[in-house]
């Protein structure tokens, strides 16, 4: 048992007759099991042949049979766990109690769990459309449990806005308390865990003219002369930013930076999914394979960010809107600022990621985060070279060679606990090898 909680059921369902039971009972399901007070959300696909149940929860293979108007199944895993369920389905529900067996732990002592069963929300029947979302609410965490803004198709458009890390909007109204608050969560119908959440960044808008940024510098830059003589900085830096020429510069500069000013990239610093109930909700300004605060400053237009999903749904989120950054946020932040932001969201079902990817239109890029820079070096080359070999087909000598003439490798992000590093593979160098194709 994969931690006792990937581990399919038995289930027991009234049904009216045997063909009901088939159109009823087979498909997908979202089953949520109270485990001691936590909910859990497995996936359950269902496939029936006379009387005979198969299929799987979460990868769980389980068989069983159907008689009269109930349906039963066990299932096992390879390290002793199993689960015997009874229940009812009622309105196209079911409800029941799962004597669970949790092979993972040393006495293996059964635990009864009630738990719940709904079929997923699929796509509506349309054309792709545009949405228009005006948001009231924000999040400070990537949880499963924050309810829906907004259900959208595969295939759909968002068109919404964000507000700045401090949690102040385009009309300098404080909106959520500071700590990057995001936009969202989007349920994306249809996806589920298993699959993958691609998300198109279409057009990234300043709002407002005014951007904030630091003047200190994160200690992984500092050495202990630099840090004698930073200290007292780490105030705020109000910039001004003008809109109709794409630039940016400090509001008040002292002498030495009189006449400084750079080019405005806007970007999104947070974009991320749900992770499953089992762990604690991430906050906002953290990073995992459910993505997060990246601070990848090519996170903007044209760039498509893959996500794996891990709740039904996904729950998109985003936010941590930057004008402009540097490669690492050495400052500790960016030009903080909100945006209007708009999205397309896609899916690849049946495909998980495994990890972030993230692709512009020149780079596959894939992003390591992790408490060293050497561990994030690690971390981004293995997810590129695991890409590499499932999409192009490529050997390890093959890829060896490809990062040694070919790979780029820039620090994204040093503030905090995580430390970033991604690795970029041209697509111009892909683009001559036999198995090329887009991801």
């Amino acid at each position: 048992m994969r931690g006792g909680l990937w581990s399919a059921a038995a289930l027991v369902c009234a049904m009216p007759a045997a063909a009901q039971a088939q159109e009823q009972v087979a498909g997908r399901w979202i089953v949520t099991v109270d485990y001691f007070g936590t909910p859990t959300v497995w996936t359950l696909t269902l496939k029936q042949e006379g009387a005979t149940i198969t299929g799987d929860l979460t990868g769980d293979v389980l068989t069983g049979t159907v008689k009269g108007d109930a349906i039963r199944f066990l299932a096992r895993d390879s390290v002793g766990g199993s689960e015997d369920v009874t229940a009812r389905l009622v309105k196209g529900r079911i409800t029941g109690e799962m004597l669970l067996v949790d092979g993972s732990e040393p006495k293996r002592i059964p635990h009864r769990l009630s738990f719940t069963a709904e079929r997923p929300s699929e796509p509506v029947a349309r054309p792709a459309m545009r949405h228009e979302f005006v948001p009231t609410r924000f999040y400070r965490e990537f949880s499963p449990s924050n309810p829906p803004a907004l259900h959208v198709n595969p295939g759909d458009t968002i068109h919404t806005s964000t507000i700045d890390a401090a949690g102040i909007d385009a009309d300098g109204v404080r909106r959520a308390a500071p700590g990057n608050p995001q936009t969202g969560p989007f349920y994306i119908d249809g996806a589920m865990p298993g699959d993958t959440l691609v998300v198109r960044i279409r057009k990234l808008r300043l709002n407002r003219d005014t951007a904030i940024s630091t003047n200190g510098m994160t200690e992984r830059g500092q050495d202990a002369r630099t840090a004698v003589r930073l200290a007292g900085t780490g105030k705020p830096v109000p910039w001004r930013l003008d809109r109709d020429k794409g630039i940016a510069m400090p509001e008040a500069p002292g002498d030495a930076l009189k006449g400084y000013w750079v080019p405005v990239r806007p970007m999104l610093g947070g974009i991320g999914v749900a992770v499953d109930a089992r762990s604690p909700a991430p906050g906002s300004g953290d990073v995992g394979r459910f993505g997060g605060n990246m601070d990848f400053n090519e996170m903007g237009e044209g760039t498509t960010v893959y996500l794996p999903v891990a709740v039904p749904g996904a729950l998109l989120y985003f936010g941590d809107a930057h004008a402009a950054q540097g490669d690492g946020e050495t400052t500790g932040d960016a030009l903080e600022t909100s945006m209007d932001v708009e999205v397309e969201v896609d899916l690849v079902r049946g495909k998980s990621a495994g990890q972030v990817r993230i692709e512009t239109s020149t780079h596959l890029v894939a992003i390591g985060m992790d408490g060293s820079l050497d561990a994030s070096f690690r971390t981004a080359s293995s997810s590129m070279f695991a890409w590499l070999s499932a999409e192009y087909g490529l050997s390890p000598a093959d890829i060896a060679q490809i990062y040694g003439t070919a790979a780029e490798y820039r620090v994204s992000a040093v503030p905090g606990r995580a430390a970033g590093m991604v690795l970029k593979i041209p697509k111009a160098r892909l683009a001559t090898l036999p198995g090329a194709k887009t991801p």
